[in-house]
């Protein structure tokens, strides 16, 4: 553990994110471990089963590297399963993530993600109400649920049961903070799909990929300060008007490094502004 990036912070700090101390009940202090928890993006959860299949992991972790990759912070708990699946792919973009802990930060818990515990910090943060040495209590996981809904901007559900599942329970917490629900559509034969099959019923949004993040957030992530697009992505899409062109003739127009257009194409795609054919890259 790094002594020096640990720290506790409280509602009036300017670290410290004020939407919680307005839940119910509210964060009085939170312990956190790495980056400041103001620089590391808006907030997005991605949460799940601990028992999830290969395509519950693949969409957990995709979907979280993509969003990393445009600036977004991804929020989960660390559990196994799709937890986990989302801070990895967070770290595989090069983004940033936190995970809220329900033991005391200096606590890699489950132990199994050590690893990745040591990964988080070093690239984001892993934060918690409870102190130092605190041990996995039962009652800890659900009020650390209301966090992970109280400070995201919305929360994504991959695979969870209708009936039992700390995710569900995540879901409760968005509807009472108001905080969009967003859900990935499963295997209807899979008893992990009750859960955001439910959730659809109700009016989640339906979420496939980034860019279904991106139209259902837009307003709050417009509210939150992040710029949907930056400089070069305004400078691509001047250059597309009533044209198609591949990223090495764009790269070569904008004089712009390769590398850079070939990953803002990626993100404006993400976005659905624009759209790839045999050809090279239009406006959508």
């Amino acid at each position: 553990m790094n002594e020096a990036s640990l720290r506790r912070i409280e509602p009036g700090d300017e670290e410290f994110p004020e939407v919680l101390s307005k839940i119910a009940p509210p964060v009085e202090q939170l312990w956190v471990l790495g980056k400041r928890l103001d620089q590391l993006g808006p907030p997005v959860a991605i949460v799940g089963a601990r028992g999830p299949t290969a395509y519950g992991l693949e969409m957990a972790h995709k979907l979280a590297a993509d969003l990393a990759a445009l600036g977004i912070c991804i929020v989960s708990g660390m559990a196994r399963g799709i937890d986990a699946a989302s801070h990895e792919g967070a770290l595989a973009a090069g983004g940033t993530t936190m995970a809220v802990l329900g033991t005391g930060v200096d606590r890699a818990y489950p132990i199994v993600n050590r690893q990745l515990y040591k990964r988080i910090i070093e690239a984001g943060a892993v934060i918690s109400e409870y102190p130092l040495g605190a041990g996995a209590n039962k009652h800890h996981f659900p009020a650390r649920n209301r966090i992970i809904a109280g400070l995201s901007l919305g929360t994504i559900i991959v695979q969870a049961r209708s009936d039992r599942s700390g995710a569900m329970s995540t879901v409760k917490f968005c509807h009472d903070y108001g905080r969009d629900v967003l859900a990935v559509p499963g295997d209807v034969r899979s008893e992990l799909s009750t859960g955001p099959h439910q959730l659809l019923r109700e009016g989640a949004a339906l979420c496939a990929d980034a860019g279904d993040v991106l139209e259902a957030l837009s307003q709050r992530l417009a509210e939150a300060g992040m710029s949907r697009f930056g400089d070069l992505e305004s400078r691509i899409l001047e250059a597309l008007k009533g044209r198609t062109a591949n990223p090495d003739g764009l790269a070569s127009t904008l004089e712009a490094d390769p590398r850079l257009v070939a990953r803002a194409l990626g993100r404006l795609e993400l976005g659905g502004v624009v759209v790839r054919e045999l050809v090279g890259y239009r406006r959508a």
